[in-house]
């Protein structure tokens, strides 16, 4: 598994690979489809009365998302990454495999527009040792994601 520092502006925290993939990881997508390949990580905002909300964001596999960028389009004081079990018990899927889909009401879908520039995304098949591709548009219909620039730039 990959490892990352991840700081949101208050504290660094140690994170396994809860922020998605960059290049060819073993899985059989090349490094020139790597912009094709979502990241994607489980976000954790908490308001001011310490209620907290899940959001799976979804960005192109060489990009990283921009906490702050998710702060302001949801209700919330402070966003960090969700803990690996968290974000495993929301998803369904190990860290590192999870999928560009929320099948959970209480994990919302939020991707970049920038990831939908492509015909084609490639994600891991909620396994490290496949991969597949879906088609742009069969992506949108059937995963209904809120569309909104959560890139960092």
């Amino acid at each position: 598994m990959q490892r990352g520092e991840v700081d949101n502006g208050e504290h660094q925290r140690d994170l396994v690979a809860a922020e998605g993939h960059g290049g060819a990881d073993g899985a059989g997508v090349p490094d020139a489809r790597v912009g094709r390949r979502p990241a994607d990580g489980v976000l954790a905002l908490e308001d001011r009365a310490a209620v907290t909300r899940h959001v799976l964001a979804v960005v192109p596999g060489d990009a990283k998302v921009d906490l702050g960028a998710v702060k302001a389009l949801l209700p919330g004081t402070y966003v960090s990454f969700a803990s690996p079990p968290i974000a495993e018990q929301l998803s369904g899927s190990v860290v590192g495999t999870i999928l560009p889909f929320s099948f959970n009401r209480d994990l919302e879908l939020i991707v970049d527009p920038s990831l939908l520039e492509n015909e084609e995304i490639y994600f891991n098949a909620a396994r490290l040792d496949r991969s597949m591709a879906l088609g742009t548009c069969d992506y949108l219909a059937v995963a209904r994601p809120r569309l909104a620039p959560i890139v960092s730039r």
